[in-house]
């Protein structure tokens, strides 16, 4: 029998939701308007209803908060004015600090002491780090970045960094699955599923696909495209994209990044560099602009790690990007390697916060939700199928 914890409401407020649940009186009207509702399933009314009564074991099995891209339409036409798009947003970070078995990603969300302290100390590490390597140079007689920050070096430690932060997401998500799937004693899957169903968690992760869900009005896709109904998720896309491939090339090919030979303009290595930057600059600067004029449903609530998340981010591109300017320029070495250390000053701790206890874990959670959701749905299939046909001999 599922607990009630009388206390949920308080640890939404707490995780910075602004909803007061008392104010919904369950009419169904977020259901009916939402273009992600689908068939016999009431999305997002049943999961906002298990929060109302404070049914904290279905709402840890649930999916729908992951499954909800917030357009907002829901909060729009609520005549209640009970803004069922923060709610889930608010759940999100609820079920985050869930999957979590650290106790950090609560921490981060309930407490920005926790969280700027966090910042602050591993920026200070990463600078003492340096320090210890190289001293604090004032004049160098050496020539090349990779005399004074050598590739190698450096790349061991990406790989330490990049396993604990592997290591504990992937810790997170199994707690997902053990919740979602193995927790949930109606349905038997079939190890087979994992594979066949692979394919949603790749083709998720790579296009947010369902972004493309959240524009209701009947128009064929080039015409929402051209019309600018699809921006956010354009942004989305950018941003996502061009930070993945410049983690994907820092970790993994960093021989190849961190050079001292420069390039021509059009070779890979620039290309590749100059479309993550775009991406993250042009992701961050929309949805700052977009968070300061409040002026979609899904911008007008913003939680402190919301605009940390943000501002490392961009923090991060424009430091790159400097420190890249610098160095095909020749400026004075010393030059490149203070904008180097500052940079690795700003994406070591925006890596170690965000990706396994923050807002970049949604990254990972949405896709997998996806890809747990196809898995249980074609289980139930399966097994009815089966029963069907138990039924008919």
């Amino acid at each position: 029998m599922s607990k009630i914890n009388s206390e949920f409401s308080t640890e939404l407020t707490k995780l910075g939701c602004p909803v007061d649940l008392n104010v919904c009186f369950n009419c169904g009207n977020c259901s009916a308007i939402c273009p992600l509702s689908e068939g016999e399933n009431s999305f997002p009314r049943k999961i906002i209803r298990a929060s109302i009564l404070g049914v904290e074991d279905d709402i840890k099995t649930s999916l729908d908060p992951w499954m909800c891209y917030y357009c907002g339409e829901c909060s729009e036409t609520c005549p209640q004015e009970a803004n069922p798009g923060e709610l889930m947003m608010s759940l999100r970070r609820w079920l985050t600090t869930k999957y979590d078995w650290t106790g950090l990603s609560w921490k981060f969300y309930t407490s920005k002491k926790w969280e700027f302290s966090a910042i602050i100390l591993l920026a200070a590490f990463v600078f003492f780090l340096f320090a210890l390597l190289n001293g604090i140079p004032l004049s160098t007689d050496k020539t090349l970045i990779n005399e004074i920050a050598p590739w190698r070096i450096v790349e061991i430690g990406d790989w330490i960094m990049a396993g604990v932060l592997a290591t504990l997401l992937i810790s997170f998500i199994f707690n997902m699955h053990r919740m979602i799937i193995i927790k949930d004693k109606t349905i038997k899957v079939p190890l087979k599923l994992y594979f066949t169903e692979f394919w949603t968690l790749i083709f998720h992760f790579v296009s947010q696909w369902r972004f493309s869900d959240c524009e209701i009005k009947i128009q064929s896709f080039w015409k929402k495209l051209c019309a600018g109904k699809y921006n956010y998720w354009i942004a989305h896309w950018l941003l996502m994209s061009g930070y993945v491939l410049l983690f994907t090339m820092i970790v993994i090919f960093l021989e190849w990044f961190q050079t001292d030979t420069i390039y021509p303009w059009w070779y890979p290595q620039r290309l590749f560099g100059y479309y993550a930057t775009f991406g993250l600059i042009f992701g961050t600067v929309y949805f700052i602009i977009h968070r300061i004029k409040k002026d979609r449903e899904n911008s007008k609530h913003s939680h402190i790690t919301d605009w940390t998340f943000i501002i490392l981010l961009l923090l991060s591109a424009v430091s790159g990007i400097l420190m890249h300017i610098s160095r095909i320029n020749q400026a004075p070495l010393l030059v490149t390697y203070y904008l180097y250390v500052v940079h690795l000053m700003i994406v070591v701790p925006m890596l170690c916060i965000e990706v396994p206890f923050s807002k970049w874990s949604h990254l990972a959670y949405r896709p997998f939700a996806i890809y747990f959701n196809n898995i249980k749905m074609t289980a139930q299939e399966l097994e009815k199928k089966q029963s069907n046909i138990n039924r008919s001999n």
